[in-house]
């Protein structure tokens, strides 16, 4: 008689995610998926979904406002593109989900800009650095559409829409983090048609290190769950939670500034636990020299990423407001 073995649990973050000796993920906390869809009845926002490529598997969806109307065919409205890397710890979250579709809803009708929310590959299935090579694919693609005859898979709203000389990044938590290491790249390796980054949001980032700062207790620091997301996202990361992907002050890191964008905000939130390391990050950008514009943005009595799960609420909405202005500035 055949043995069956019983599905245990090889690996987890509890309540977050648990990996089963049969290969299985599970993602308790992931909210679901919802289509994209034409003329958002609230907002009026309309969005798609693309495959940038097929191998690695990157797709993204795209958020267009409702424009204003135009009687010249010829000149149609430029809009500033912002390519958005969402958060989830690296491991849980999508571009479609139910959480960032309604956020993005809410932040294109109020910014009126054209966003690009990348879905990246995830870990454990695919560790990091996959989702870095993803997001800088996915950027290479919207900037290659800055010449219409360069794009692959081209997508007629950037053409048509797209202003390529306010081509912008952002991500929140891991996102954020993801917007730091595509800014780098941005710095040493150029993008199709000679595309620049204008600006880049931070919005609450995850960082970290072996060395707690700020508010960061001493005693156990080491197993807060912000370090032990990356043991087990990157769990090959040379240095370990010192790697300069995720302690970009670490011994032997590229300074900053190589930040490879002209202005930067960075958004935190009072209540936050990795508060003090969006601080840290702004304070590290502004002694490296880099020449760009630093903003910091602070939100007093909320936690982390308030604004994506609440994004109509009074204080996401000026939150957006500051957003804006950096946008279109």
């Amino acid at each position: 008689m055949a043995s069956t073995n019983p599905k245990e649990i090889v690996a987890e973050l509890p309540t977050y995610i648990r990996v089963f000796s049969d290969g299985t993920v599970e993602r308790p906390r992931e909210t679901p998926f919802v289509p994209p869809s034409i003329d958002d009845p609230l907002t009026g926002v309309s969005s798609k979904d693309i495959v940038i490529s097929q191998s690695p598997p990157v797709s993204a969806r795209i958020y267009l406002p409702k424009l204003a109307p135009t009687s010249d065919q010829d000149h149609p409205q430029k809009l500033p593109i912002l390519v958005y890397f969402h958060g989830g710890g690296f491991f849980f979250e999508s571009a479609f989900s139910e959480l960032y579709h309604r956020y993005f809803n809410i932040f294109v009708s109020q910014t009126n800009v054209i966003a690009v929310s990348v879905e990246y590959r995830l870990a454990p299935e695919h560790p990091l650095p996959a989702c870095y090579h993803d997001c800088w694919d996915a950027l290479k693609w919207v900037a290659s559409h800055s010449n219409q005859n360069n794009a692959t898979n081209e997508d007629p709203w950037l053409i048509s829409h797209g202003n390529f000389q306010r081509v912008f990044i952002g991500g929140d938590s891991a996102g954020g983090n993801i917007v730091h290491n595509i800014a780098m790249r941005a710095g040493t390796e150029p993008l199709p048609c000679d595309v620049k980054i204008l600006g880049a949001i931070f919005s609450h980032p995850y960082f970290c290190s072996s060395e707690p700062i700020g508010s960061e207790a001493v005693t156990g620091h080491k197993q807060r769950l912000f370090c032990l997301v990356w043991d087990f996202v990157y769990p090959s990361a040379p240095g370990g939670i010192d790697n300069p992907m995720v302690n970009p002050f670490a011994p032997g890191a590229p300074s900053l500034d190589g930040l490879g964008c002209s202005k930067i905000i960075v958004c935190v939130a009072s209540e936050d636990k990795i508060r003090d390391r969006g601080v840290w990050y702004l304070e590290g950008v502004r002694k490296s020299g880099w020449q760009g514009k630093l903003e910091l943005f602070e939100e007093q009595g909320e936690d982390h990423v308030y604004h994506i799960f609440h994004p109509d609420s009074e204080k996401a909405m000026k939150m957006i407001k500051c957003l804006r202005l950096f946008l279109h500035e």
